[in-house]
C-alpha cells in the first residue's frame, strides 16, 4: 500500500507568482468571456508539476481570506507597506479557487488568518499520520519544517524547488527550523513590515541565535554580548517580543478539523476538463495532454 503523502499548496503564492511572470510583459491571456487567466494558468500549471513531482495520496491548497489578520491586532502596521492587488489579477483569486474546485482539491481557509497558520495547523495536526510537503514562494515556513514535514521553495523557472528538510536547515543556518522564528524577531521582515531591532542585520541575528538559542536565552546573556548589540537590544525589547509573535506562524488556528479523505487525490477528473474547456485554458490542456495525468480524456480544443 502506497505511503500516505499530503501535498499542501501556498494558494496566493503560486498565483502572484504566476500572475508577475507574464504581466511583465502584459500577457494576461484573457479568455473571450474578457476575464484575465495568466495567474490562473500559471498556478495550476505549478501545482500540476508539484503534484507530478510529489506524487502525493492526498493534496490541498491554503488561501490567505482578506488581508487583515490577528496580526494586524497585534502590530497595525503588518503589511501595511503591500499595494493593492493588480486590477487584472482581482478576478482570478475567485477563478482559481473555482478551478481547484474542479480538480476536486480543497479550498481553505480562515478570517483573521493567513495561508500559513492553515498550513503550519493541518501540518501539526498530520504529521504524525503522514508524510506532509508544502509547496511555497514564502521562505517563511521553513519554520514549520519537521521529521515529516518538508518544505518546497520554488525557484526560478518551473518545477525547480529547494527542498528543506531538517537537515538541510541545519547545513544551511545551524540551527533548528523553529528557532528561525527568533532570526526573524531580531532582523525584522521589511516585507511584511515590521522592524525587528534596528540595527541587526540577518548575519548577528542568526549568530545570536546559534550561540544562545532563542530570545530567553539570550535576554539571560545579554551581558555576555557587545555594548552595541545590548543597547540596541535592550532598548527595543518590547518590540522584539512583539516581533516574534507576528514572525510564528500559528499552528493552533481554530480551523476547523479537515476531513483528510476530501484531500484523496486520484486523477485529474471530469470535472476538472470541462472547467479548463469553460475558462479556455489552453496552457493547462496542453500541459495535461503531455503529462503523465493523462488518461486519454480531456480532447477539448482543436488543434
Amino acid at each position: 500500500m502506497k505511503q500516505q503523502h499530503l501535498l499542501l499548496i501556498d494558494g496566493m503564492a503560486l498565483l502572484f507568482r504566476s500572475f508577475y511572470a507574464t504581466a511583465v510583459s502584459k500577457y494576461f491571456m484573457v479568455n473571450t468571456a474578457g476575464v484575465p487567466t495568466n495567474a490562473v494558468q500559471g498556478y495550476i500549471k505549478h501545482l500540476l508539476m508539484a503534484v507530478e513531482h510529489v506524487n502525493p495520496t492526498h493534496v490541498a491548497v491554503c488561501w490567505d481570506m482578506g488581508s487583515v489578520t490577528f496580526r494586524n491586532d497585534l502590530y497595525p502596521e503588518y503589511k501595511a507597506n503591500r499595494g493593492a492587488a493588480p486590477e487584472e489579477l482581482i478576478p482570478q483569486f475567485d477563478l482559481a479557487k473555482e478551478v481547484t474546485t474542479a480538480f476536486n482539491i480543497p479550498n481553505i481557509g480562515i478570517a483573521g488568518f493567513e495561508a500559513d497558520d492553515c498550513i503550519g495547523t493541518i501540518c501539526e495536526q498530520y504529521k504524525d499520520q503522514m508524510n506532509i510537503s508544502v509547496l511555497t514562494g514564502d521562505r517563511d515556513l521553513i519554520q514549520i519544517v519537521d521529521e515529516n514535514v518538508q518544505v518546497l521553495i520554488m525557484q526560478k523557472g518551473m518545477g525547480n524547488y529547494k527542498t528543506y528538510t531538517t537537515s538541510l536547515v541545519w547545513d544551511e543556518f545551524n540551527i533548528l527550523p523553529k528557532q528561525l522564528i527568533d532570526v526573524k524577531a531580531l532582523m525584522g521582515d521589511s516585507s511584511d513590515g515590521y522592524p525587528g531591532v534596528k540595527g541587526i542585520g540577518e548575519k548577528t541575528a542568526l549568530k545570536l541565535i546559534q550561540t544562545y538559542d532563542h530570545i530567553e536565552g539570550l535576554l539571560e546573556n545579554i551581558a555576555h554580548i557587545t555594548p552595541g548589540q545590548r543597547k540596541k537590544i535592550e532598548a527595543e525589547t518590547e518590540v522584539l517580543h512583539l516581533c516574534r509573535a507576528l514572525a510564528k506562524i500559528k499552528c493552533d488556528t481554530p480551523l476547523l478539523q479537515i476531513n483528510i479523505n476530501d484531500c484523496t487525490w486520484e486523477e485529474v477528473p471530469s470535472t476538472a476538463w470541462d472547467a479548463i474547456s469553460e475558462h479556455e485554458l489552453k496552457t493547462i490542456h496542453s500541459y495535461l495532454l503531455k503529462s503523465s495525468m493523462y488518461s486519454g480524456a480531456g480532447e477539448i480544443f482543436s488543434s
